[in-house]
This record gives C-alpha cells, sequence and structure tokens, in this order.
C-alpha cells in the first residue's frame, strides 16, 4: 500500500470517527430515539465506507477472503435499506407523500432481501472471479442512491426547504458510492486525487446528512413545542390553557371546598396586546405575554393558579387565604406591577415602550357551592366592562 493511499483513507477514517464520537455524546446527552438512529447510522454507514478500502485487509491479514467479500457484498444493500428507512422518517413520508413513503419502504425491503441473498451467495461462491458479487452490490447500492435521489428531489419540488440541501447529499452519496466500489473493483484505475475525491465525497455526505438530521429534529422539537396549545400549554408564556386550565381551577375549588374556604378568581384582560403589532412587528406580542405572565407571578407567588383563557385574558385563582384585606392586596400589587410599562425589541432590533391597558374582574366565592367554569365566564365578563385603565368592579360574593 502507497503512503499516498494510507494517508488519504486514514484521513477519511479520522473525519468518520470524529463523528461517530460526536453522535456518541448525543446519545448519552440526549438519550432520545433521532440520537440512536444518528449513531446506528453513522456506524453502519461508516463501517460499510471503510470496509471497501484497503485498511481492513491492512489491519486484519489473517481474515478470509470470503468472510471479507460476503462482508463487502451485503453491508452496501443493508445500509442502502438503512438510508431509504430513515430518509423516509426525515421526510415525513408516511404523513405528507404515501408515494414517496411506499416506494422507500419497498425499496428498503427488497434492500434487506439483497443483502441475504449476496451473503449466502458470497459465503459460497467458488468461482474464480469474486468481483460478480461486488458488481452486485454496487447496483443495488446505486439503485438506492437513485431512489433516495428521487424522494429527495420530489420533496424539494413540493415545497420543503431543507430537501435541497438533502439533493445535494445524495449527490455527494452518489460520488461515495461510485468512488467506493470502483476502488474496490479496479484499484489500478485510482490515483491519490481519485481516492482524495472519494474521501471528500463521503465525509461531505455524512456531515451534511448530519446537519440536516440535527436541523430537522430542531423543527419537530419546535412544532412539538408549539402543539402544546393542543396539549393546554401556551408556547410563549408556558401557562396552562383551555381544559388544562378549567381542570386546575376545578383542583384549586375542590381543594378549598374541603377547608370550607373561598377561592377569588381575577379575570385580567389585556386590551392593548396587539397595539404595537403595526409598529415593531407581529412576534412582540409574545415577548408582551411573557413579560406580562413574569409580572403575574411576581404579584401572587407560585400557589396560585395562574393561565390564558384565551390570548388576552389571563386568569389567577386565589385560596387559601382566609382574611379579605390579604386578597384585595394581592389585587393591588397586581394593579401596581401591570400599571408600568414595559420595553420590547422590534423587528427593526429598536426598543419600543408598551403601555398595558387592561380591564380586571374580581369575583369571590364560597368554593363548596360555587361552578368554576361559571365563576371564571362572571370574572372574564367584569374584566371586558373594565376598560383601559377604569378601576376594576368590586368583588363580588356570592
Amino acid at each position: 500500500m502507497e503512503t499516498s493511499e494510507l494517508m488519504v483513507w486514514s484521513c477519511m477514517l479520522g473525519g468518520l470517527l470524529t463523528l461517530a464520537t460526536v453522535a456518541l455524546a448525543d446519545v448519552l446527552m440526549n438519550r432520545s430515539v433521532a440520537s440512536w438512529r444518528g449513531l446506528v447510522f453513522v456506524l453502519m454507514l461508516g463501517s460499510c465506507a471503510m470496509l471497501l478500502t484497503s485498511l481492513p485487509a491492512l489491519w486484519f491479514p489473517e481474515l478470509s477472503a470470503s468472510v471479507l467479500l460476503t462482508l463487502k457484498a451485503s453491508m452496501g444493500p443493508l445500509c442502502g435499506a438503512l438510508s431509504l428507512i430513515y430518509l423516509g422518517l426525515w421526510l415525513g413520508a408516511a404523513a405528507e407523500d404515501r408515494m414517496v413513503y411506499y416506494s422507500l419502504a419497498w425499496g428498503a425491503t427488497v434492500l434487506v432481501g439483497a443483502a441475504v441473498l449476496l451473503a449466502f451467495w458470497a459465503l459460497n461462491y467458488e468461482g474464480s472471479n469474486p468481483e460478480q458479487v461486488i458488481k452486485v452490490a454496487a447496483g443495488f447500492s446505486g439503485a438506492a442512491m437513485l431512489l433516495a435521489l428521487g424522494a429527495s428531489v420530489r420533496a424539494h419540488v413540493l415545497g420543503d426547504e431543507l430537501a435541497r440541501w438533502m439533493v445535494v447529499a445524495c449527490l455527494f452519496l452518489a460520488g461515495m458510492t461510485m468512488g467506493l466500489y470502483t476502488y474496490t473493483l479496479h484499484p489500478t484505475w485510482f490515483g491519490w486525487q481519485g481516492m482524495a475525491l472519494t474521501a471528500f465525497c463521503t465525509v461531505g455526505h455524512f456531515l451534511l446528512t448530519t446537519a440536516l438530521a440535527v436541523r430537522r429534529n430542531r423543527q419537530n422539537r419546535r412544532l412539538l413545542r408549539l402543539a402544546g396549545l393542543a396539549q393546554g400549554a401556551d408556547p410563549a408564556t408556558g401557562l396552562p390553557t383551555g381544559s388544562v386550565l378549567l381542570s386546575k381551577v376545578d383542583d384549586t375549588f375542590w381543594r378549598a371546598a374541603r377547608q370550607q374556604g373561598q377561592c377569588t378568581v381575577v379575570c385580567l384582560h389585556l386590551h392593548n396586546l396587539y397595539e404595537l403589532g403595526e409598529s415593531a412587528g407581529h412576534r412582540v406580542d409574545q415577548q408582551i405575554l411573557t413579560s406580562i405572565t413574569a409580572r403575574i407571578r411576581r404579584a401572587v407567588g407560585f400557589r396560585c393558579v395562574v393561565g390564558l383563557y384565551h390570548p388576552r385574558c389571563f386568569v389567577v385563582v386565589i385560596s387559601g387565604i382566609k382574611h379579605e384585606e390579604l386578597v384585595e392586596r394581592t389585587v393591588l400589587r397586581l394593579r401596581m406591577v401591570l400599571s408600568k410599562p414595559l420595553s420590547v425589541v422590534g423587528l427593526d432590533e429598536a426598543f419600543h415602550t408598551f403601555m398595558p391597558r387592561y380591564g380586571m374582574g374580581v369575583v369571590t366565592v364560597r368554593a363548596a357551592s360555587a361552578d368554576p367554569v361559571a365563576v371564571v365566564d362572571e370574572a372574564e365578563r367584569r374584566s371586558w366592562e373594565n376598560a383601559g385603565s377604569t378601576p376594576p368592579a368590586p368583588a363580588t360574593t356570592f
């Protein structure tokens, strides 16, 4: 083996080992299914790439030719099947494109069957031309690459913005596949330049696919966070909403009823939440909601239930306070912290001042004889009626 050849394949091995180490660290830190997928992908496809170089014969001279031929023949189609499965998951083909989903699924199934048959053929091969087995394996691996390229192009045409980069990754995969199989079948055709180009395509494919997987995983995590709306959590503030909020209110009333106590429901309707939308951008409302949430928490503490009844209406449920003066002090603190202006950063990177204008509705009830939903609705109605800086309606007890 020439020094240049050893240097090129060793550099490629170093890049693959670095990526494998990063994938292993991701598994240890996150312990997610996506992290395990990344580790398996790097180990499987990286092992297949190294098998098609001259390093295994150098490292393991005692390895029999039939075993080495079996590994070379079966690993390519098997890694192709794994790549197609992962590509289908990355594209979300099962939900968005059934034709691509079935194409990738059937393609992966055929490749797994081909890998088994090629392994059996190579293990029992007695002919004088073992390159025939490698050629068949190269054909199946090339077919997997073309199928992945077609699925990526279709996803890009249909609007997936990241798919254009997956097309580039598939082109790197094409250079990697053709280069490695050509080197295995005809090593004399390759100078160090051809080997260097093959190694570059290999490491480039792994780097790009890893980056795309990380980017898509971030998108999926963001969608899961936003999907928290359906699960009862506002994405900007983290406050409970909808049925989750009402269940928390109901639990608070139930605990107060067991203690023969009262509950006070305070609704704060922020009338001018979207006032800065035109001048500062339509995302400042999330900053405002987050800041208002922090102010409310600072005023009422962490024992009270705080939620969003709807985007502009905060709900605070105060229980366990037996003296009405303490409730009045809590309401006064709410008015004090909400009456101060706050600064937000607009899309123009400039600071804008937001002065909250809100209405407040306060309803105090005996928890044992009250309907929590009706009490919240009454407090919300009062908050709508009390516009701007008008003092809130007096607390009503019933």
